[in-house]
């Protein structure tokens, strides 16, 4: 089973508001998923982006591949810097 995290579309016609999922790539966009990851709200100024920051780096650690939208979040909430910083520690390690 591959493991996308990407955004599932919630809110109102012309007013959207998106939740940031872990989903089987095959379930459609808004279908089943099988855990809530954070939210981003692109309606306010400046955008509201929360992530739960150690779901994320547990998804990604197992392997789950993000959206280029989804990279972009976690870019700005600092979640890859930390998930690259942690795959180098553990290469040196070995």
């Amino acid at each position: 089973m591959a493991v996308k995290l990407r955004l599932r579309r919630m809110g109102a016609k012309k007013k959207p508001f998106y939740r940031v999922i872990a989903a089987d790539s095959r379930s459609p966009r808004d279908g089943r998923f099988i855990e809530e990851v954070g939210y981003y709200d692109p309606t306010k100024v400046p955008a509201d982006i929360n992530i739960k920051e150690e779901i994320a780096l547990k998804w990604l650690n197992q392997g789950a591949q993000p959206t280029d939208t989804v990279r972009s979040l976690f870019s700005k909430a600092g979640i890859m810097k930390k998930f690259h910083e942690s795959k180098a520690t553990k290469k040196e390690s070995k």
